[in-house]
């Protein structure tokens, strides 16, 4: 589904060039759920900004089935990033004038879904994460866990095949990372590719496969 071959990102500086990432060959499969894990500093974050098509600086080729994303127009890579790719960040990045409702809609407004089909997929998400009686609140009338599920039934609304998640559970409390991965594991289980950067081992044990990066490179992959 995913390939990367020979991925190297860097910055250049006054007398040398840093390397985020070195020399990064990967294959993902569809329907695996995948842990990127290592220190700060390991690259975690710039790996997952370029397989989510967030960050096109960087040298090397990335393959979407047998598409290179190299060779594809910016509108057509845009499609692609808006119609396959789910995100979900640390940070949750909801938008604070919106209603929890009006929040998990906007994807669905910028892919142009109708009407009434955006009502019946956010009636299901919200009956599905318990949040239909919040419908009608704003971001800071919610806990931290209630602001992350709201954030990731906003990336799974469009039924994207990856989804992306960014130290998912780093601001929240044991029980509610917990119900996170739960959620991710259920997904997984209807044939969502997840691909997450943690530190935290025991968010890696809900998945299928560990990847430890170190200075910018693969150190070890395994199976889980």
């Amino acid at each position: 589904m995913i390939q990367l071959k020979e991925i190297d990102k860097y910055i250049e500086s006054r007398f040398q060039r840093i390397f985020l990432l070195k020399g990064i060959h990967l294959e993902i499969k569809e329907g695996e759920f995948l842990t990127l894990m290592g220190p700060s500093g390991a690259g975690k974050s710039t790996l997952l900004n370029i397989l989510g098509l967030l960050d096109e600086d960087y040298a090397g080729d990335y393959f979407f089935g047998e598409k290179n994303i190299r060779s594809m127009k910016e509108r057509e890579r845009s499609n692609l990033h808006k119609s396959e790719f789910g995100y979900i960040f640390q940070a949750y990045h909801l938008i604070d004038e919106l209603t929890v409702y009006e929040n998990i809609e906007t994807p669905l407004l910028y892919r142009k879904v109708p009407s009434s089909e955006r009502k019946s997929i956010i009636a299901e998400l919200l009956d599905r994460f318990n949040m239909v009686a919040k419908k009608d609140l704003f971001p800071a009338q919610l806990s931290g866990g209630q602001q992350q599920l709201v954030g990731i039934a906003r990336a799974i609304a469009g039924r994207p095949r990856v989804l992306l998640a960014d130290e998912p559970t780093g601001n929240l409390h044991s029980a509610q990372a917990k119900e996170i991965m739960e959620v991710f594991q259920e997904l997984h289980r209807e044939g969502t590719t997840i691909i997450q950067a943690s530190h935290a081992r025991e968010n890696a044990e809900y998945g299928t496969r560990l990847i430890n990066l170190l200075d910018g490179k693969i150190e070890s992959d395994e199976k889980i």
